[in-house]
């Protein structure tokens, strides 16, 4: 009891420093599980948190067999690795063999210290408080976690990320094996720099796979053959907005699932640098696109591309003024009030309202027009008489109540309050976006979603009531009748498209340029201007930003284009060869250099139910006949021992299939 007392003591004292454990860079991914943005960590390394659930299970059978055959059963420590190193210490005199389990490699990654008898006693007795802590699932996906690959990667799934492309959820025989050898030799064996060494150290890994029976000679000839990687930077879609998912998940998570989709961003990110490019070395562009039944965000383009002036700015989240873009809120809170419904009158002269005066962009009056015209052609005075019949207190209060933050100048008169209705406020484009989400949805406002968890909740929960369904339907109405911009034809006389049913803004000075709208089933945000807020020279709303709401809508309607989640490059086991449909017989079960599990051995067995394609087939084990079950007609195989075998089918033509397995007997 003392000396557990002692032990307990000592462990609580001197516990393991898991510092590194607890650091590693965050990765957003797209809704389909396409890779977004990473973050580094301390000095610049990429250390990316393992997911066992989506690494290749092979690979994992493969790195234990290779470093730690006894992995799942010892307590940290192989007393028989011990014994077999002290050993062959003994006999050779000097030390030829560690007797390093996969967790003291883990410790040794935890805390580094130099390779002496002294770190070794150590890396021991911190192998066995981390036994006590984590399961072993843990503590090998922490050592997946933390291994080093050469350079500035650590961890499995930044190594295949940045060597092969592809996340190591699928790995080719070549790709497990370079994989396994690099941890222990990174900077000697680095694939894109010593590529001899790479090839030498794969080899070797091939080689002790095959004298444990774990592959088949043609399998290990192919994987040598495999040709050496180099070196790939990682991708980097939705750059602001994947960086703040990032930032913002859990530190346990190894990734967080976005609700952009990569393929959709991929198809705006090169619109939004083209209308930067065509505005002005200074310009640069945002684009918003939302799901409206989830809330869920499509895609998030921050800027018009970080090489531009204020490009590293995410300009969704930027306070900027909304020109004219909040007009048909001042309309549909109007006509749910009663005060006017479309058709009703409002006059368009020079009129006062203390010291405010309001006018029309064009300056021209045009006397008595309707609400449904002053809203299609973003009459200035109609809308600011509108907004002081509702009052722009009660009207910023209704904003703010659905979610929004408009802020507003902190001293102004209760007359300048009507600037209001022209952009006299900042909102940043994602309340707008959330605004036009509220309309498209019969007047509930419901926050945005940037999670797949957060899009799955958003249909089940009530929102907050911005407005009336009908309300709201009558604003959209009117709005599907603004004509569209110069060049393109109006909806109503082209098959197939859904009338836009949008409003542009123009700030003070020709600072922002907007366009929001209601295409389909997402609403769409635009803005150009500059990071900077300062005035451009006649860029309107209807000149700068609405061309690129319809080429976003025209990107909405087609076909996936882009980045599918990242897969391996190689085809499947199965799909790497079409042979011809006269090649002779191909094995289907069981593949050639397969491990078969057996419940049972002997004639009682189960046995396993052998396919394969061919015509006239005739089935032999070791060269003997097996002969067809003769109720199901199918040819079952009852190994009497476990060990290797050698399947063979042969057709009619005395073509053979070959396949060399192992069975293993037990659970």
């Amino acid at each position: 009891m003392a000396a557990e007392a002692a032990v307990f003591a000592l462990d609580a004292l001197l516990p393991p420093n898991l510092a590194r454990a607890e650091r590693s860079s965050p990765v957003a991914l797209d809704r389909r599980g396409a890779w977004l943005r990473a973050l580094p960590v301390e000095n610049g390394r990429w250390r990316i948190r393992a997911d066992l659930s989506r690494t290749d299970p092979t690979f994992l059978s493969r790195v234990i067999q290779v470093e730690d055959a006894r992995f799942w059963l010892h307590p940290g420590v192989d007393p028989l690795a011990v014994a077999r190193a002290a050993g062959s210490a003994a006999l050779s005199g000097r030390i030829s063999s560690g007797a390093s389990t996969l967790t003291m490699q883990t410790a040794r990654l935890l805390e580094p210290r130099p390779r002496n008898l002294a770190s070794k006693l150590i890396e021991m007795w911190r192998a066995l408080q981390l036994e006590a802590r984590y399961s072993k699932r843990e503590i090998l996906a922490l050592y997946l976690t933390l291994a080093p690959y050469g350079g500035n990667l650590e961890g499995v799934r930044a190594a295949s990320l940045s060597y092969f492309g592809h996340e190591p959820e699928s790995l080719t025989t070549g790709e497990q094996a370079l994989l396994i050898a690099l941890p222990q030799s990174p900077e000697a064996r680095r694939p894109d720099r010593r590529p001899e060494a790479a090839r030498a150290a794969r080899r070797q890994v091939l080689d002790k796979l095959g004298r444990a029976g774990a592959i088949a000679e043609p399998a290990a000839a192919e994987a040598e053959a495999e040709p050496l990687p180099g070196r790939a930077p990682f991708p980097a879609l939705a750059w602001h907005a994947a960086g703040e998912l990032a930032r913002a998940a859990p530190r346990r998570e190894a990734s967080v699932i976005s609700t952009i989709d990569a393929g959709l961003q991929a198809r705006l990110e090169p619109l939004a640098e083209a209308a930067a490019r065509t505005q002005g070395p200074e310009a640069t562009a945002a684009i918003l696109v939302v799901d409206v039944r989830t809330r869920a965000v499509r895609a998030a383009v921050g800027s018009g591309g970080r090489a531009r002036p204020g490009g590293w700015i995410d300009m969704t989240r930027a306070l900027r003024s909304p020109g004219s873009t909040l007009k048909p809120f001042i309309y549909a809170f109007a006509f749910e009030q009663g005060l006017a419904a479309p058709d009703t009158e409002i006059r368009d002269t020079a009129t006062r309202f203390a010291d405010y005066q309001p006018e029309n962009f064009d300056r021209v009056f045009h006397g008595k027009v309707t609400a449904r015209e002053a809203l299609i052609h973003s009459l200035n005075v109609p809308a600011v008489v509108t907004l002081d019949r509702i009052g722009p207190d009660a009207f910023a209060a209704r904003i703010a109540a659905a979610g929004a933050n408009l802020v507003r100048p902190q001293v102004e008169s209760r007359a300048a309050g009507l600037a209001l209705a022209l952009g006299g406020a900042g909102l940043s484009l994602r309340d707008l976006a959330l605004l036009y989400a509220a309309l498209a949805d019969g007047g509930v406002a419901k926050p945005l979603a940037w999670t797949e968890a957060e899009a799955a909740k958003r249909p089940r929960q009530p929102g907050d009531r911005l407005v009336r369904a009908e309300a709201a339907r009558q604003v959209l109405d009117i709005l599907r009748e603004t004509p569209p911009p110069d060049g393109r034809t109006p909806a109503a006389l082209t098959a197939g498209r859904p009338a836009i049913a949008y409003k542009t803004g123009t700030s003070y000075g020709f600072r922002d340029a907007l366009a929001a709208g209601v295409v389909g089933d997402h609403v769409v945000v635009v803005w150009t201007g500059r990071a900077d807020g300062g005035a451009r020279g006649g860029l309107t709303g209807r000149d700068a930003a609405l061309p690129l709401l319809f080429d976003v809508a025209d990107r909405l309607r087609a076909p996936p284009a882009a980045p599918r989640p990242i897969a391996p490059k190689a085809a499947p086991r199965a799909l790497r060869r079409l042979e011809a449909n006269d090649a002779g017989p191909r094995l289907i079960f069981p593949p050639d250099g397969a491990t078969l599990q057996a419940d049972a051995l002997g004639a009682s067995a189960r046995g396993f139910a052998l396919a394969a394609e061919g015509k006239g087939l005739s089935w032999y084990v070791n060269g003997s006949p097996l002969s067809a079950d003769p109720v199901s007609g199918k040819v079952i195989w009852r190994p009497r021992a476990a060990g290797f075998y050698q399947l063979s089918a042969v057709d009619a033509q005395g073509r053979a299939a070959k396949a060399r397995v192992r069975v293993k007997a037990g659970g």
